[in-house]
């Protein structure tokens, strides 16, 4: 794997791709700017991760013209919050500047980058801090995920066509820590396609870890995914 550096210990940093339009949510513009509980979605996100006391800084990565974020999070910046309006048309893109924006803000190829979803707005600290600890000596990396509970359906045409086998099924989700210096080659192997980070690892030949995640860390997509979020940040 990636040769360390002789006396330098690896840091984490945390990437969140902001750059998207979010349609599928129906709320009239970018998702992660839609309100949440009185405050924007990404602000949640946001918080949690600021509470997690070993990331050495938070890089959000923006649209180039975005021009909604620091009125949505006031206050947001300084030595371990950074900003970064370089963000792509695909995930994969936006993370790809995001790793490139690291290493010109003095991130190092053994240094680990944990990059999650800022529509995962329910995120809670103590699970960023569960993966870093099963990850931190392993060789590969690995991410947050739930194994399967339903019962898993393959369709055609709109119908149930065969029962999938759920046994070795699992929820991918955010976030996703790897190493930056085989991240970054990672995407740029795999192109834009990939809808997550584990996938461009796995098209290397490697086997991310799977760490036991939420139930409540789902990504907000659709509509009714706002409601349920608002249910669950009340009952905190």
């Amino acid at each position: 794997m990636i040769p360390y550096p002789i006396g330098t210990e690896p840091r984490f940093f945390a990437l969140v791709p902001c750059a998207g339009i979010g349609e599928r949510a129906g709320t009239g513009g970018p998702k992660q700017y839609a309100p949440l509980a009185g405050r924007p979605l990404v602000a949640h996100t946001l918080h949690a991760l600021a509470g997690v006391a070993r990331l050495a800084a938070t890089l959000v990565v923006l649209a180039p013209g975005d021009a909604l974020f620091e009125e949505a999070v006031p206050g947001f910046g300084g030595e371990h919050q950074w900003l970064a309006r370089c963000g792509g048309a695909s995930r994969a893109q936006s993370v790809a500047n995001g790793l490139d924006e690291l290493l010109a803000r003095g991130a190092l190829p053994h240094d680990w980058v944990l990059v999650h979803d800022a529509a995962r707005g329910l995120l809670r600290a103590e699970w960023v801090e569960r993966l870093i600890e099963a990850c931190a000596d392993d060789e590969v990396g690995g991410l947050l995920a739930l194994p399967l509970a339903d019962t898993l359906k393959q369709s055609s045409g709109g119908r149930a066509v065969a029962t999938v086998a759920r046994g070795d099924k699992w929820v991918a989700q955010t976030p996703q820590m790897f190493r930056l210096g085989l991240l970054r080659p990672a995407l740029a192997h795999a192109g834009d396609a990939v809808t997550d980070e584990a996938s461009a690892i796995e098209a290397l030949g490697h086997a991310p870890k799977l760490v036991q995640g939420d139930a409540e860390n789902f990504k907000l997509t659709w509509p009714g995914d706002f409601a349920l979020a608002e249910r669950l940040l009340g009952t905190r």
